[in-house]
């Protein structure tokens, strides 16, 4: 059964247009994430499709009788407590619980946060009755545990789904096709062959095709316009002899281009930072209460030296944000210290963006107090993509991916050598999330990271402090998956009560290794050597697919010659991944 039907949707900012003659229809079973660059018209496109805007042209039907639930990225509750806004019902607190809010039920929702509000709005949608949903960022504020519930449900939902999300493990597990919104145009990918049942690979494959097939057809386009371009030059009594329509086609073809491209250049975020000296950041028996007596930390521990990667986890309400804060010198500790070592310069993109004025343009915060941006500012909004009007525009009419863009600008133009990240990956899209992992990989300094996007998580980190949400901490070994794992494990008393003390705190200052380097410089190596063997190992098996269907001597011998580079390139890495594997062994490190 068709649930939603969109034909010939546009939509435009002021001086420029978002997209226009997009078209899609939504059946029951259908999972659609909707993908694309930060400020391309995402969120307008789900607002037209649950018949909340009215579309500049084109139409949005729903089916006869069908019931829409719509999730904005900025929800309005009802006033009134928790309880009352998700209906009253035993299910409704269910939902909660699952959300991470169960501690809130009583609680007047005027009084709520924005990531408060947001999962509220989702409890309340989840238990309604719907033949569609239509969730603008629905994973944002949730944390592991509640995403990975939210996934399992949505996997298993039977109505139609419409999503926009920057979380590329919910978009393979979920998604079964994804429209890409680029430069105006709207792309539907639908999973076949070696990716089917996953969207997020339909669009991944899809894009590359695109790009290839654009990039080829610019080459052609390039060589005839040369061999055009030295007819026109002929002499010129042979010109007036020339048919006017070919001319108008070589005209056509010099003068022509490629499309532009949706944004200028690769996003380059490396501006330096400051010397780290070989002191970081050290926590000794740090504790913070809340005024009201709720303790979320009690006697901490934990060393944070040069070269860590570390990502902070646990469960919504545990002191992530807070934890963060303190080392930041934003918050003063209950008890206990933050010693941060003397060359210590820290950024801090934090996932409210307190520091930023939405009233202000964009060329005026990136001045600052000089009032006008020089040229180097210029260039600087440039490489982070703002460009023309994008720099005129106040700050409160930008996206919310294009806002986070700014403040990552504004963090990293101050050259820190520690950077504290508080949700890097809310509402960045996902060109800029692989440039941030990209950039995060060579950075010299100290990575802090509170996070619940797994698949960042697992590209930059190389260690989880995992905040256990009774005050306590831990070291955790493995990622993510062993986190996961085990908190999945743990007997139902062992899980999190609210403002109950630890029974001891498990998180000791990292050990230095005898030979200079810290067991956080071995695991990252270790990781990045991991990676590299992966990588080495599946172009191996790429040639060696070739070989197997080949059929030319002369071929198969050229393959046969690439194939033994190729396993060369694996047994280096084999060898480079063993010797780490033995300092990590020598030094206590589970592999």
């Amino acid at each position: 059964m068709i649930v939603i039907d969109a034909e010939g949707l546009a939509a435009s900012r002021p001086n420029r247009p978002l997209f226009a003659d997009v078209s899609l229809t939504i059946a029951d079973g259908d999972r659609v994430g909707v993908v694309g660059i930060n400020g391309c018209g995402k969120s307008t496109l789900l607002r037209m499709l649950a018949r909340e805007l009215e579309p500049e042209s084109g139409e949005v039907r729903w089916g006869r009788g069908a019931r829409v639930g719509f999730l904005l990225q900025q929800p309005v509750l009802p006033v009134g407590t928790v309880r009352d806004a998700v209906g009253g019902t035993w299910q409704g607190e269910a939902m909660l619980d699952r959300l991470g809010m169960a501690e809130l039920v009583d609680a007047r929702t005027d009084e709520l946060s924005g990531g408060q509000a947001k999962r509220v709005a989702l409890a309340r949608l989840l238990i309604g009755e719907y033949e569609a949903l239509i969730l603008d960022e629905p994973t944002n504020h949730l944390d592991l545990d509640a995403i990975r519930f939210l996934e399992d449900w949505l996997a298993a939902y039977r109505g139609g789904l419409v999503l926009v999300t920057h979380d590329r493990h919910v978009l393979d597990k979920v998604t079964t096709k994804v429209l890409e919104i680029d430069r105006g145009a709207a792309y539907l990918h639908v999973p076949e062959g070696w990716h089917a049942g996953s969207g997020y690979a339909a669009y991944l494959a899809g894009r590359a095709e695109r790009e290839e097939r654009a990039e080829a057809a610019e080459a052609v386009r390039k060589n005839l316009a040369a061999k055009e371009l030295a007819w026109l030059r002929r002499g010129a009594p042979a010109r007036t002899a020339k048919p006017k329509a070919r001319i108008a086609t070589a005209t056509a073809l010099v003068q022509g281009k490629a499309q532009a491209a949706a944004r200028t250049g690769d996003l380059a975020l490396s501006m330096g930072s400051q010397r780290l000296g070989s002191k970081g950041i050290e926590v000794r028996d740090l504790s913070f209460s809340w005024p009201d007596g709720s303790e979320v930390l009690h006697r901490v521990n934990a060393a944070f030296e040069p070269g860590d990667r570390v990502g902070v986890v646990g469960p919504n309400g545990a002191g992530k944000s807070t934890l963060l804060d303190l080392v930041a010198d934003r918050l003063q500790p209950s008890g206990g210290t933050v010693e941060r070592g003397t060359t210590v310069n820290i950024g801090y993109y934090d996932q409210l963006g307190r520091e930023i004025d939405l009233t202000r343009r964009v060329r005026e915060a990136v001045a600052g107090d000089k009032g006008e941006p020089s040229v180097a500012d210029v260039i600087l909004m440039k490489r982070f993509w703002f460009d023309g009007d994008a720099q005129f525009a106040p700050i409160g009419t930008l996206s919310g991916g294009e806002r986070r863009r700014l403040q990552l600008l504004l963090t990293l133009v101050r050259q820190p050598n520690v950077l504290l990240l508080d949700e890097p990956t809310n509402d960045l899209d996902l060109d800029t999330l692989r440039a941030l992992e990209d950039f995060l990989d060579d950075w010299p300094g100290i990575v802090i990271t509170v996070s619940h996007d797994r698949s960042f998580l697992d590209r930059v980190t190389d260690e989880l402090f995992a905040l256990d949400g009774r005050g306590g901490a831990e070291w955790i070994r493995g990622g993510v998956a062993a986190w996961l794992a085990q908190r999945e494990a743990a007997p139902v008393s062992a899980k999190p009560v609210a403002n109950a003390k630890p029974v001891a705190n498990a998180a000791p200052a990292k050990p230095k290794s005898g030979g200079g380097r810290s067991p956080s410089t071995v695991r990252r190596q270790l990781g990045q050597a991991e990676r590299d063997l992966a990588v080495a190992t599946e172009r191996r098996d790429l040639v060696a697919a070739e070989l197997s269907t080949a059929v030319d001597h002369r071929e198969m011998g050229a393959i046969g010659e690439r194939l033994a580079a190729a396993q060369m390139a694996v047994d280096a890495a084999e060898e480079a991944w063993l010797a780490l594997a033995d300092e990590a062994e020598a030094l206590g490190l589970e592999l």
